[in-house]
């Protein structure tokens, strides 16, 4: 086996113990999210069952899987975080600090070649990481409607239900790259990595709402969204101008008031601006193929800066 047909296996052998920890960490979610199912869902299922039909209960249970599946949620969301402390401190800034990666390329390995695979074997490792844990957290988040039914619009939630998770990581590896290449040192690049990581994370989370075209209903009276929407904004209409949860609220009560109470105000009528349960998906494949171009772009940026100062 000659060093350009090997160096996959070499990348594997020499992040070994990044290897470990993300099985590791694959099999700890894994196992989790089929616990909460197996044990902690049957119990909840038998809790509601029972509160069904007394008057008095408490829905412990229930609150504790919904707990389990949020938490599972923010694991899965935030791990790659840990992808780009990872890439931008170990991946190739520690390489370039410590010149191993120039006697690689003494090696009959071009820069090129080694760069791809230092791309491509976390890539793939990644990939069927996240091919695991994604339909699983689908799988637990869907099992026990009653109580999480809402949740898909939860900062967390929304990128844990899809292929969002695994753009997230592949950005995370790709900045890191860049980072390393840019900087060269291995503290540094890390910073780097992160700051770039937590700003297009937050950035993305505060846009979410307009990646796609929202629905707005308005009615003479209270128009709330259907059930499972995530609301956005509602109010009153006051001669056909919108005002977001007034402070002396909604008119309510007998239909006299409710006429009285609009009038002394110039209420017009009532609006609510929401996405329905279906632009979940729209939505995640937007944000996900924003997060993909940045990954792209950060590859092209990597492979732009290595040709350059290898020529």
């Amino acid at each position: 086996m000659n060093a350009v047909d090997g160096l996959p296996w070499t990348v594997l052998r020499v992040h070994r113990p990044a290897l470990a920890l993300w099985g590791a960490f694959v099999a700890a979610v894994a196992g989790l999210l089929g616990w909460a199912v197996g044990i902690e869902a049957d119990k909840a299922r038998a809790e509601l069952a029972y509160c069904a039909h007394h008057d008095t209960c408490f829905l412990t249970a229930a609150d504790d899987y919904g707990t389990t599946v949020r938490w599972a949620a923010v694991v899965l969301c935030c791990c790659f975080y840990a992808v780009a402390a990872w890439a931008g401190a170990a991946l190739v800034a520690r390489e370039l600090e410590s010149g191993t990666a120039r006697l690689a390329w003494t090696q009959s390995v071009s820069p090129v070649r080694w760069l791809t695979a230092k791309l491509a074997v976390p890539a793939l490792v990644l990939t069927l990481g996240c091919a695991v844990l994604v339909p699983m957290f689908r799988w637990t988040w869907s099992n026990h409607p009653d109580r999480l039914d809402n949740g898909w619009s939860d900062v967390s939630t929304f990128v844990a239900l899809g292929p969002a998770t695994l753009a997230y990581a592949l950005c995370a590896l790709a900045v890191g790259a860049l980072a390393g290449l840019l900087l060269g040192r291995t503290l540094p690049a890390l910073g780097a990595t992160l700051a770039v990581m937590l700003l297009l994370s937050r950035t993305l989370a505060g846009l979410r709402a307009d990646l796609w075209p929202k629905v707005t209903r308005t009615g003479a009276t209270e128009v709330p969204p259907p059930h499972g929407a995530w609301q956005l904004e509602g109010g009153v209409l006051v001669h056909g101008r919108r005002i977001a949860d007034p402070d002396y609220g909604h008119c309510l009560g007998t239909a006299a008031r409710i006429r009285r109470c609009a009038a002394d105000h110039g209420i017009t009528g009532h609006y609510s601006v929401y996405h329905p349960r279906s632009h979940f998906w729209p939505l995640h494949l937007v944000e996900t193929g924003i997060v993909l171009a940045v990954a792209g772009a950060a590859t092209a940026a990597a492979f732009g800066l290595l040709r350059r100062r290898t020529a």
